[in-house]
């Protein structure tokens, strides 16, 4: 998308985005599964912090949370809910390649395809080295992402997201399969306010592809679930929770 940079969709969404993503994952089982691989009080790097929807009970549950995120409207709103409870969440506004904060860290998140955010296959490689560069020698990577649906076709789509008396939301999506690209936009026409554009953009991999990219970088898989909740993967999954441990394979298992 022509224009589209890492800071377009947290500064397009930073308004809206605990309205309308609240819910998207199982928070609490997202807090639970943080705990299990980083201990009770560890550190935990989060990439695309966004405006703290889970970094925020992650430090309520007692984890040592960092959080990165290359929008500075998004990083506003997680000052704005984190301050009134007193949530300690350590934030960093950056890059989340090329300017993660200095470990060690004991885990690092990046949850529901923020991965994808990264649009070229060279600077999610790079994400993932960089993360075990940060980490304790044992330490651990959780990545949540979808899996590619092989048979959506490529073109573009148009549907209505919302619509209410004084606000409709349409979403525009492009596909483009033999790119793993998919762009859109949420178009928000509202009543006081005119239009508003909402643009996201992905380079989306499959397990297999990110588990390439994992071992490259020292990783490998310890687990892989359809969801932070420990629900079994298998051929019908869309969605997986991957845990990518540094260190070699252990044979006994």
């Amino acid at each position: 998308m022509h224009g589209y940079d890492s800071t377009s969709y947290g500064d397009g969404f930073a308004d809206v985005y605990d309205e309308w993503y609240a819910d998207v994952t199982d928070v609490e089982a997202t807090v639970a599964r943080m705990l299990d691989v980083a201990g009770a009080d560890g550190r935990i790097l989060e990439l695309g912090v966004g405006t703290g929807r889970l970094a925020i009970p992650m430090a309520q549950a007692g984890l040592r949370v960092v959080g990165i995120d290359s929008s500075e409207a998004m990083l506003a709103k997680l000052a704005e809910r984190a301050q009134p409870d007193g949530s300690g969440v350590e934030a960093v506004c950056g890059d989340m390649v090329d300017e993660l904060p200095d470990g060690p860290f004991d885990a690092c998140l990046v949850a529901y395809n923020t991965i994808f955010n990264l649009l070229d296959v060279d600077a999610q490689r790079r994400c993932f080295s960089e993360v075990a560069a940060r980490l304790r020698p044992d330490g651990c990577f959780v990545v949540e992402a979808i899996v590619p649906d092989d048979e959506a076709p490529s073109g573009q789509n148009v549907s209505v997201r919302s619509m209410s008396i004084d606000r409709v939301v349409l979403s525009v999506s492009d596909h483009h399969p033999a790119e793993q690209r998919t762009s859109g936009q949420f178009v928000e026409f509202t009543e006081s306010g005119g239009v508003r554009l909402r643009p996201w953009s992905i380079r989306w991999a499959a397990p297999e592809e990110l588990d390439d990219m994992a071992a490259d970088a020292g990783f490998r898989v310890e687990r892989r679930d359809a969801d932070m909740a420990g629900a079994p993967f298998d051929d019908q999954a869309d969605h997986h929770v991957t845990v990518y441990r540094l260190g070699p394979a252990d044979h006994r298992r």
